[in-house]
């Protein structure tokens, strides 16, 4: 878990409508994913409404519109924290590398990161980069390949890729998921 205070970078950030319109890249993916949300659950959408009285929160999202696990996961989370009232803000990850280094998974950078933070900056949790049984696939693969040189490298780290691809799942059969980790994280401040 990151030490840093983020209250500087309050107020820097994108709106997620900001960042929707602003995308260079996967915009019509990741709008795709925005409007096929839905509730899997009464209890999770109440769920998100009742942060409303919490006004104790703020959420930074580190993002990049090439990267294919920030289309898949950055929709939901701003799905999910919509009716929640909680202040979001959209940091691009190559304006914000100092950041960015501060929230490493396993060693590298990979977005999205989304950063809860209290009203003074101090972080209370993080989720990220992506639901906790595909990055279970990167984790294995990391361990496995610890030499980005070798000779195999790219061409084992394709078939993680695609065997991540595999477990998100077809359409949005992961935002339930997405969801439930974003509201265990929460559930814990």
């Amino acid at each position: 878990m990151s030490r840093t205070n983020v209250s500087q970078y309050f107020g820097k950030g994108l709106s997620p409508e900001q960042f929707m319109e602003g995308m260079e890249k996967n915009k019509e993916a990741f709008r795709s994913g925005y409007d096929q949300f839905v509730w899997n659950s009464e209890e999770d959408r109440e769920y998100f409404e009742s942060l409303n009285h919490r006004d104790d929160l703020r959420v930074l999202i580190l993002a990049a519109d090439w990267c294919g696990d920030v289309v898949r996961n950055v929709p939901v989370v701003f799905r999910a924290l919509e009716n929640s009232g909680i202040p979001t803000e959209v940091l691009i990850l190559e304006n914000h590398q100092a950041l960015m280094d501060d929230f490493l998974t396993m060693g590298g950078r990979a977005v999205p990161i989304v950063i809860f933070a209290d009203t003074g900056g101090h972080v209370l949790g993080h989720w990220g980069p992506r639901p906790a049984h595909v990055q279970q696939i990167m984790t294995e693969f990391k361990r496995e390949n610890p030499d980005r040189e070798a000779d195999d490298y790219q061409e084992k780290i394709a078939v993680a890729r695609q065997e991540m691809a595999v477990k998100y799942g077809e359409g949005t059969e992961v935002h339930p998921v997405i969801v439930q980790e974003l509201r265990e994280l929460i559930s814990g401040f």
